[in-house]
């Protein structure tokens, strides 16, 4: 931490001078601050000459000499929707407040994996919309837009209209309709919206065809549409349906009781 000295009138005058932060008999000490900083050379004194080099890219740019991308075994290459720029409204969003968009067009598949003694293809083709897990993959730069290459398990499913009731869930995955907050605690007092529990049940809307056992075949799911369950609090990717009720897809292995 930088020290502290107790300095007089002159001492304090000095400091300002050098730019640094003083108060009536206190001052930072420079030596101190400069030993402190992570910039180093840089101390309090923080310019534009400071951050050079420090430059982060989000994405991994490909060559303009590099026309096509081939994902290898079981990864996919997805084309990423662009964020909205504006809300519904009209007003225009800043960078910060874009959303990630989760959801893109598979424009390349890989040639599968091998499980057991059977070749494993994969389950999407070119051109389906799917949606993904939130922070999968590894993004690209390529001919101009932004690319995902991820692993086929990161796909959630594919969703081929604009609303999420219609998703279509992949190997494990669960589609489910959250059920709705309660709006008043049992002795009938009213609750706000930040006092609300968020609830960790809903009604399984649709299911993917299960995982792949040791020898390459679907294992159906034991969880079936209709069912009201309870699952993990905190697990899955939560989506807004068009009609503003809540859904999250999650893996089955995150539904712990099947409730009637």
């Amino acid at each position: 931490m930088a020290s502290l000295q107790l300095g007089s009138s002159g001492a304090a005058a000095a400091a300002a001078k050098r730019g640094l932060p003083s108060f009536d008999g206190l001052r930072l000490s420079p030596s101190a601050l400069m030993a402190s900083s992570p910039l180093g050379v840089c101390g309090v004194g923080l310019d534009k000459r400071c951050f050079r080099g420090l430059v982060v890219k989000a994405a991994t740019v490909v060559a303009p000499k590099y026309t096509s991308i081939k994902p290898l075994g079981d990864r996919v290459l997805v084309k990423i929707k662009s964020s909205d720029e504006k809300t519904t409204g009209g007003i225009l969003l800043p960078t910060t407040a874009q959303t990630k968009p989760q959801g893109g067009e598979v424009v390349a598949v890989g040639e599968g994996r091998t499980v057991g003694k059977n070749k494993v293809g994969i389950s999407v083709q070119t051109g389906a919309q799917v949606v993904y897990s939130k922070y999968a993959g590894t993004e690209l730069e390529f001919n101009g837009s932004k690319h995902l290459i991820l692993k086929e398990d990161d796909i959630v499913g594919i969703l081929e209209t604009d609303d999420v009731k219609d998703l279509k869930p992949l190997n494990d995955r669960v589609l489910i309709k959250v059920a709705e907050a309660e709006e008043k605690t049992a002795g009938g007092l009213l609750l706000t919206e930040a006092a609300k529990e968020k609830p960790s049940t809903g009604t399984v809307i649709a299911v993917g065809p299960g995982p792949l056992d040791e020898e390459g075949n679907r294992k159906p799911l034991t969880v079936t549409p209709g069912s009201t369950v309870l699952y993990s609090k905190y697990a899955g990717n939560e989506f807004k349906g068009a009609d503003g009720s809540e859904y999250i897809a999650l893996r089955a292995s995150d539904v712990m009781a099947v409730l009637s």
